[in-house]
C-alpha cells in the first residue's frame, strides 16, 4: 500500500504573528528601524517603468509581495498603488549583513530600496538592489497569493486586504475615480460651477425618504442628514447662479440591498432657462462620454445583461403601464386595478390609491425589464411634487426617469418655479405638518426662480453600470455592514 503523507497542520494566525514579531526583533537588533521613516522616491511604479533606462539609478518603495530565494541571490516583487516592480538582491553586492537581514523581511512589509535598472534574461525590467531599508513591518500575513481573498464578507469588512489581493477590485475603484474626475471635467467644460450645500438640515427636503437624525448641541436643536440638496441648489438659482452642480453624499435611513446603500453619492445639476429636454440631452451626452473616455467602449453592463449605450429610447409612463397591466387598466375601478396588480405578482395595500398601486406595478414589474437606456416620461403629478405639470395635462409632470440595466440612474425635471403651486404641493406632501414644511425655500421661490431644468445622477449605480459590477457594495470602498456578532 502506498503511504500517503499527512498534510501539515495549518499554521495559526497567532503563530504567524509571533514569528513576525520575532523577525521584527532581529531586524531591530541588526539596526533596522521598522516604523516612522519617510523615504524619498523617484516616482510611482508606473512612472518609473515608463521612464526606464537600463543602468540608471533609481529609488523606490513598496510592499513586499513575493520573494524567491536562489542561494546567494533573491528575486522579489514590490507593489505600490500603481503596479509591481521586480527587484534583485545579490549577497556579493549588498553585503552579508544586509542580505541576511532581508531574510527576516516578511511578505507584506513595506521596504525602500536604491539600485540600478537592468533587464533579466526573460525580458522583465528589474532593479538590481544596492541598499534596502525597512519602512513598516506587517505583523499579520497577506491573503494567500493563489486563492486570493474569497470570503465576500471579509472582502467588504477588510477592504484594504481585498484591494491588495484582488487586482480586479482595484481596477473598479480606479475606474470610479476616473469617472468622477472626468464627470467634473465634462461639466466644467460646459460652464457649470461646482458648489457645496448643507449636509445637516433642520428640515430634510428635496425627496420623499426617511432621514437620519442628529443633534446640534450648540443650537440645542435636532437636525437631519440631508436626503437631497435640491432645495438649496434651487435657492442658488434664485440668487443668480445659473449653471450649478453638487457631487456629494446623501443619506436615507432605509434598507440595504444589492442596489441600495443608505449613504450614497449623488450628482445634482441645475440649469436656469433649461428644461426636461435639455437635461435629457445633457445626461445622455455625459454618460456616453464617460463610457467612451474612461471605459473605452459603449458596450457596458454585466455579462448577463449587456447594455448598448449607442441606443437610447423614450417612452411614456402610461404606455409602459398599459403594456404590462392591460389596455383597459386606467378605466378600471381602484379595486380591480389592485386585483390586476396582484395578478402580476405585486403586493398591494388595500389602503393605497390608484397612483400608489400603479407605481407598485412600475417598480416591481416594469423597471427591471428596461435594460437598454430608456427615458420614462410624463409621470403622475403626485409622484414628483417639485416638477412642472405637463402643458397639455396637469395630472402629469414634465419629468424623466432614466432607467438603464433595470435600475433608475437619473431622474430629471422641468423644475416647478410657481411659488403658489409649489406651496400647495409641499403642503399636500407634508400632510399639513409644518415641521416637514420648508417655508424658507418657499420664501426664496417667491423672490423669483428662473425656469430651469434639473436632475440627479446616482453615482454608485452609474459606476455599477459602467464597470459591470453586480452589487452596489462592489463600487463603494467601505459599504455599510452589520456589526460582527460576538
Amino acid at each position: 500500500m502506498t503511504n500517503i503523507p499527512t498534510p501539515p497542520e495549518p499554521v495559526s494566525e497567532n503563530d504567524l504573528r509571533a514569528q513576525r514579531l520575532l523577525n521584527l526583533e532581529k531586524l531591530k537588533e541588526a539596526g533596522y528601524t521598522p516604523y516612522g521613516q519617510a523615504f524619498l522616491r523617484d516616482g510611482r511604479f508606473t512612472e518609473l517603468l515608463e521612464g526606464f533606462e537600463e543602468g540608471t539609478p533609481v529609488r523606490l518603495a513598496g510592499r513586499l509581495m513575493t520573494c524567491r530565494e536562489m542561494g546567494k541571490s533573491v528575486f522579489a516583487h514590490l507593489q505600490d498603488g500603481t503596479g509591481r516592480i521586480q527587484i534583485y538582491l545579490k549577497l556579493n553586492d549588498i553585503g552579508e549583513e544586509a542580505f541576511r537581514a532581508f531574510k527576516w523581511a516578511d511578505l507584506g512589509d513595506h521596504i525602500g530600496i536604491t539600485g540600478k535598472w537592468f533587464v533579466t534574461r526573460t525580458g522583465e525590467k528589474t532593479v538590481h538592489v544596492d541598499t534596502w531599508t525597512l519602512l513598516s513591518k506587517a505583523l499579520l500575513p497577506m491573503p494567500d497569493k493563489w486563492d486570493g481573498l474569497q470570503d465576500v464578507e471579509i472582502r467588504y469588512r477588510q477592504r484594504y486586504l481585498d484591494l491588495i489581493a484582488n487586482p480586479e477590485v482595484r481596477k473598479v475603484f480606479d475606474a470610479r475615480i476616473a469617472i468622477l474626475r472626468e464627470m467634473r471635467t465634462f461639466l466644467y467644460g460646459r460652464g457649470f460651477d461646482e458648489v457645496e450645500t448643507p449636509m445637516m438640515q433642520s428640515i430634510p427636503g428635496g425627496a420623499a425618504a426617511t432621514p437620519f437624525q442628529t443633534r446640534y448641541n450648540a443650537l440645542s436643536m435636532d437636525m437631519f442628514l440631508r436626503i437631497a440638496p435640491e432645495l438649496y441648489l434651487k435657492r442658488l438659482l434664485v440668487g443668480g447662479f445659473d449653471k450649478v452642480f453638487e457631487l456629494n453624499r446623501n443619506f436615507r435611513n432605509e434598507g440595504l440591498s444589492r442596489n441600495h446603500n443608505p449613504e450614497f453619492t449623488m450628482l445634482e445639476i441645475y440649469e436656469a432657462y433649461g428644461n426636461r429636454e435639455s437635461m435629457q440631452a445633457l445626461v445622455q451626452e455625459m454618460i456616453t462620454h464617460l463610457a467612451k473616455t474612461v471605459m473605452g467602449t459603449l458596450q457596458v453592463g454585466t455579462e448577463q445583461e449587456p447594455v448598448d449605450l449607442s441606443q437610447w429610447q423614450e417612452v411614456t409612463y402610461d404606455a409602459l403601464i398599459l403594456g404590462k397591466a392591460g389596455e383597459d387598466y386606467f378605466q378600471l375601478p381602484l379595486a380591480q386595478q389592485q386585483d390586476r396588480a396582484r395578478s402580476l405578482g405585486c403586493t398591494v395595500d388595500p389602503a393605497w390609491n390608484s397612483v400608489e398601486t400603479t407605481q407598485e406595478i412600475f417598480e416591481k414589474c416594469i423597471e427591471k425589464t428596461l435594460i437598454q437606456p430608456t427615458f420614462v416620461t410624463r409621470l403622475p403629478a403626485e409622484l414628483v411634487p417639485l416638477a412642472k405639470p405637463c402643458a397639455d395635462d396637469d395630472t402629469k409632470v414634465d419629468v424623466f426617469e432614466l432607467i438603464i440595466g433595470g435600475k433608475e440612474i437619473a431622474p430629471g425635471y422641468n423644475e416647478l418655479n410657481d411659488p403658489v403651486i409649489q406651496r400647495e404641493r409641499l403642503l399636500e406632501q407634508s400632510g399639513e405638518d409644518a415641521m416637514k414644511f420648508d417655508a424658507d425655500f418657499l420664501l426664496a421661490l417667491e423672490h423669483g426662480m428662473p425656469p430651469a431644468g434639473g436632475m440627479g445622477v446616482g453615482i454608485d449605480r452609474l459606476v455599477m453600470l459602467l464597470t459591470g459590477s453586480e452589487a452596489i457594495r462592489d463600487v463603494i470602498l467601505f459599504p455599510q455592514m452589520k456589526p460582527r456578532s460576538t
